[in-house]
């Protein structure tokens, strides 16, 4: 095999390893924010720099840049939520 195949083969190998590695971070980023035995995700409550994670505006959990955002969110026990003023749960 010449060389040019070689490292077009190491290439690809690298750039394959890179995408596993991408999509298994971001599998397990997910999983921690997944829902908590005995909480709900409760929309448009949030202060500003708490929320508890992404939303389409920022990629983080402490990222809201207003307070009561419609997008952000925080976990909440559940039936909290509906009996905060601006409180939606999110689904």
């Amino acid at each position: 095999m010449d060389n040019s195949k070689l490292e077009a083969r190491r290439m690809f190998l690298k750039s394959a390893v890179v995408v596993v590695a991408t999509t298994l971070t971001a599998v397990g980023a997910s999983s921690v924010m997944a829902a908590k035995p005995g909480m709900e995700k409760c929309m448009g409550i949030v202060k500003k720099g708490m929320n508890d994670c992404g939303t389409s505006q920022h990629a983080c959990a402490g990222q809201s840049k207003h307070n009561d955002s419609p997008e952000d969110w925080i976990y909440v026990p559940i039936g909290t939520c509906q009996r905060i003023t601006g409180g939606k749960v999110k689904h």
